[in-house]
């Protein structure tokens, strides 16, 4: 096992003579893919592969011939996603190779499904420059109303405190004048995040010439300004300064980065009906399944361990947004069966992908590190899966919920035999 290891490390450490460095092609690695892709301005069309790929080293003559037709026009790059599956894993890469064009909406690349010729990239690239070129075209040029912004909310000294200070939503507020040049060059960029952050962040203007009472209580110097309200109660603590870029892309990031660091831990539940174990998982990136001893076979102070290490866990996942719940052995068997897990003893665990219907079974110990170290590896889209059998969320039994006591053994009726004859023949 381990000798197949090391092979494939050599491997994937020589990979990159699939493009030699003379092409036009770019080398993506974690190190500067959110850099060029996700923060650049270009529009990039990127190739996930695996050196040892025969459909992948078939794509190069062709792939590199559009690179350099491409060049100065849009960036083309490729990715070994075999040995970095971290970026594959987050863009749900799940054969090679898999080509995605990163045009105006960088957190939402087109699969390209076209030939895989160069003709074909070329076709596809130059469509992606014209639809950004054509929603360029379509946008406005300032905060004050000349642009699409109808996510944007008109800010003003008298209605400030009761929209962005007496809420509990987070906040960024652009303080801006008609007449600044770089606050019209924001004014599209700013619509736009306003629309793609709808329902999570709240993205406000205020006319800082006019309503000069809430500019100058935050220490508004210059155009534009952006200030960042935390969510929750606000107080001075809860407002600093917004220190991203200036594109539409910049604010979304940033913003969904400051929306995970606040948010709360998951409550980690116990599955005691349909509609709960549907509101913890269907609508999440994952939802961890934990599968605790009988009451009778792990008392509370037992079973509430293993709660406390399952919050621990949701705590330093809680970025991730996923779901998290338990259920004592043996009362979910459909659930149970559904993702193939409790035979082999309690307590267990599994996660499951509910968009996708597929699961992955901890192998490991269940303890803090044993599970961490599965989570992990599924975060950067390893780990084994397979599919939820049915393809459906399993039913679930409606029970009444733990209430948190000891378990007991049912108690045994005496039975009087005193008054009870026996014949002869039946005396012992």
């Amino acid at each position: 096992m381990f000798k197949s290891i090391t092979v494939l490390a050599a491997l994937a450490s020589s990979s990159w003579a699939l493009y030699p460095s003379s092409s036009n092609v770019v080398e993506l690695t974690p190190n500067n893919f959110d850099k060029l892709v996700i923060r650049g301005d270009e529009i990039w069309i990127v190739e996930f592969f695996a050196p040892w790929c025969g459909h992948c080293q078939a794509l190069v003559p062709e792939y590199i011939k559009a690179a350099a037709a491409l060049k100065g026009v849009v960036k083309v790059g490729a990715v070994n996603a075999d040995e970095h599956k971290e970026i594959g894993g987050h863009y749900g890469v799940r054969g090679f190779p898999t080509i995605k064009i990163f045009g105006s909406n960088k957190n939402k690349p087109d699969d390209y499904n076209g030939a895989r010729t160069a003709q074909g990239f070329v076709d596809a690239a130059l469509q992606a420059v014209k639809a950004k070129v054509k929603a360029s075209l379509g946008g406005g040029s300032s905060s004050s109303g000349e642009t699409d912004n109808k996510d944007v909310i008109e800010l003003t000294d008298s209605n400030f405190d009761k929209i962005v200070l007496q809420s509990e939503e987070m906040w960024l507020v652009e303080f801006f004048a008609p007449w600044c040049g770089h606050c019209k060059n924001l004014a599209p960029h700013w619509a736009k995040a306003a629309s793609e952050l709808k329902g999570k962040v709240k993205l406000g203007a205020l006319d800082a010439t006019v309503h000069q009472i809430q500019a100058s209580k935050y220490g508004v110097q210059g155009y534009p300004t952006i200030k960042f309200f935390a969510p929750g109660k606000k107080s001075s603590d809860s407002v600093s300064d917004y220190d991203g870029g200036r594109t539409s892309n910049d604010i979304v990031n940033w913003a969904l980065e400051k929306l995970a660091e606040n948010v709360p831990a998951p409550d980690v539940v116990q599955i005691v009906d349909q509609n709960m174990f549907k509101e913890a998982c269907d609508q999440k990136p994952l939802c961890v399944v934990a599968l605790l001893p009988h009451i009778l076979d792990c008392q509370s102070e037992c079973r509430n361990n293993y709660i406390n290490i399952l919050k621990e866990l949701g705590e330093k996942y809680k970025k991730k947004m996923w779901g998290w719940v338990w259920s004592e052995a043996g009362v979910q068997i459909k659930l149970e069966s559904a993702l193939d897990i409790g035979g082999f003893g309690y307590p267990a665990m599994a996660v499951i992908n509910a968009r996708k219907m597929k699961y992955s079974i901890l192998r490991g110990a269940f303890s803090r590190d044993g599970i961490n170290e599965f989570l992990r590896d599924l975060s950067y889209g390893r780990g084994n899966t397979s599919p939820v059998k049915g393809q459906e969320l399993p039913k679930i039994v409606t029970i009444e919920p733990w209430d948190g006591k000891d378990g007991e053994l049912p108690q045994e009726e005496e039975i009087d035999l005193s008054d009870v004859e026996l014949d002869e023949k039946d005396e012992l």
